[in-house]
Order: C-alpha cells, then sequence, then structure tokens
C-alpha cells in the first residue's frame, strides 16, 4: 500500500512485480521511483542506460538521434545537462 501512496500506479506495479520475481534491475525513470526501487534492493535502470548499453553492444550507432526524438517526439523530459552528460557517455561529444 505504501507504494500505491508515494508513487502512481504503474510504478507501484513495476517495483512490486520486480520484488515478486526477484529481479535485478527495473526500468524506471521517474526519480522517486527509482529511489523506492532501490529501498527494495532493485537497480534501477532508465532509457538512457537502455540506449547507452545498446550502443555499447553495437546495436545502434549512435545515441544523439534517440534523445532527440525522446525530447522531440515522445515529449520525454531530459535536461540539457542530462543530454550532453549522455552523449559525452556515448563518446559523441568531449565533455
Amino acid at each position: 500500500m505504501k507504494l500505491r501512496r508515494d508513487l502512481d500506479q504503474g510504478e507501484s506495479e513495476t517495483i512490486a512485480l520486480a520484488v515478486e520475481l526477484r529481479a535485478d534491475l527495473v526500468l524506471l525513470d521517474e526519480k522517486e521511483g527509482r529511489n523506492v526501487a532501490a529501498h527494495f534492493g532493485l537497480r534501477p535502470v532508465g532509457i538512457i542506460g537502455v540506449l547507452l548499453e545498446a550502443k555499447k553492444k553495437g546495436l545502434t550507432t549512435e545515441l544523439r538521434p534517440h534523445l532527440d526524438a525522446l525530447r522531440n517526439e515522445a515529449g520525454f523530459y531530459l535536461s540539457d545537462r542530462l543530454y550532453l552528460h549522455a552523449l559525452a557517455l556515448a563518446g559523441e561529444i568531449v565533455a
């Protein structure tokens, strides 16, 4: 019940299922959800982490178009600081 009080339904159910399945990680982007997941011993990974891993594994050659699509087409909030940091981690800009 505490999950439903502090988080939205989707985040609550995601964390509850991950705990039930004893998952190693859980896909969450919202800060509060990530904090709660960590409290339950889960490793939260966001969409940027997934995209960085995809580039590392050669599943995509560039991160920038995906970040731009998230911002411009999906309406995903991504601060300029995080955007540039992700590009630096991907080796697409020098930080």
